[in-house]
């Protein structure tokens, strides 16, 4: 049913906005909120008694 209600909101937007419809990719929601992912992940391992330690990356230039 949530697919359904998914797909007929982006129908009327299409249609209400006359644009094309533009695929946002699976990972939309991950990319949008990272610092959040990131949380949700740390938080699920210390769920199952991993200690985590984050060191970030850096990014070549």
């Amino acid at each position: 049913m949530a697919v359904g209600h998914s797909i007929l909101i982006i129908v009327y937007h299409v249609l209400q906005d006359r644009r094309s419809y533009q695929d946002l990719g699976g990972d939309y929601f991950d990319r949008r909120n990272a610092d959040k992912q990131r949380k949700r992940l740390i938080r699920q391992l210390e769920s199952l008694g991993v200690k985590v330690t984050v060191e970030e990356i850096k990014k070549a230039a």
